[in-house]
């Protein structure tokens, strides 16, 4: 039987492939405008630090060993010292994604900032691109700014890492990206065990020894015509009792969050595939075609063609 990694499915759709990895080595003062546009992006700490100053004026220390994800695709900074960005400081921009495609130059690409020395900061930084919908789901779940300490094992394993892929040998982009898809993994494993109750239901729930098993065959197999009892039954407890704890403890009833699933699910195959209306209502569980459009219009405001249609003009 195969079983469904939740969270990798919602890393599916967003990947670090053909980015840039800037190792940037700061000597104060300084600051770092990142105007990637990008979904996600990772500021990796590993020696130093500095405050991110987020748009909304949210300002966010960061210290050796620290990992930041910044949620958004608006511009944001990460100065040398807290309050706003002086016009004093050396500035310094990341953004490979924009317009201007080649992202090498006297500031990117691996060149290391100012002098490499002890006191200095020295930043991995890397922006993810998305494809697709499916990952929405997860930037969703998480708040604008995570932060997680790393051990200082993997820091230097990271600065190793990326001061080998900075001598653009043969391979280095492959390996960069790599580095990035994993610590993006990593990094978000790490706070959502930690986050408790602010983790993402379908977490929560994928850890509960009573909804997991519910969760899993769902999730494996969303096309099923699941019910309340029929959930209840792969849980091992009675239908009230799993209504109950999976209402408590996923902040709503089973219906509702298979029905909100499948609709996520619709709108990724509607925007990533060719399949036709009917092939997508039975793929997320519906029948007919007819009962699938009603719901995801009721669901979305939108008939699924129209979605598809506007999707693919956006």
């Amino acid at each position: 039987m195969r079983c469904v990694d939740l969270l990798s499915s919602l890393l599916s759709g967003i990947r670090a492939e053909g980015s840039v990895v800037s190792h940037a080595v700061l000597t104060a003062p300084w600051t770092v405008r990142f105007a990637d546009g990008a979904p996600l992006t990772m500021v990796s700490v590993l020696r130093g630090g500095g405050t991110l100053l987020l748009p909304d004026g949210t300002e966010r220390p960061v210290a050796a060993g620290d990992t930041a994800i910044v949620n958004g695709s608006a511009p944001f900074h990460l100065a040398e010292g807290p309050g706003t960005v002086p016009g004093d400081r050396a500035a310094y921009e990341i953004a490979c994604f924009g317009p201007r495609a080649e992202c090498a130059g006297e500031e990117l690409g691996g060149i290391r900032w100012g002098a490499d020395a002890q006191e200095a900061t020295s930043l991995i930084v890397g922006a993810y691109r998305a494809s697709g919908r499916r990952h929405e789901r997860l930037l969703r779940a998480l708040p604008p700014v995570l932060v997680v300490k790393e051990d200082a094992e993997v820091c230097a394993w990271l600065e190793a890492a990326a001061a080998d892929a900075a001598q653009l040998t043969a391979g280095s982009q492959a390996l960069m990206d790599r580095l990035l898809d994993w610590a993006l993994v990593c990094t978000l494993r790490s706070w959502f065990d930690r986050a408790g109750a602010d983790a993402p239901s379908w977490y929560r729930g994928l850890a509960d020894p009573v909804l997991a098993p519910a969760l899993q065959a769902f999730h494996d197999r969303p096309a099923e015509a699941w019910t309340v009892a029929s959930l209840a039954t792969r849980a091992g407890v009675s239908r009230a009792l799993f209504a109950k704890r999976f209402t408590r403890l996923m902040g709503r009833p089973p219906l509702a969050y298979l029905t909100a699933c499948r609709m996520d699910e619709a709108e990724a195959l509607l925007t990533d595939t060719d399949l036709s209306i009917a092939e997508i209502a039975r793929a997320v569980g519906y029948a007919d075609a007819f009962g699938f459009s009603a719901a995801f219009k009721r669901h979305r405001g939108l008939s699924p063609r129209t979605f598809r249609t506007a999707a693919a003009a956006a």
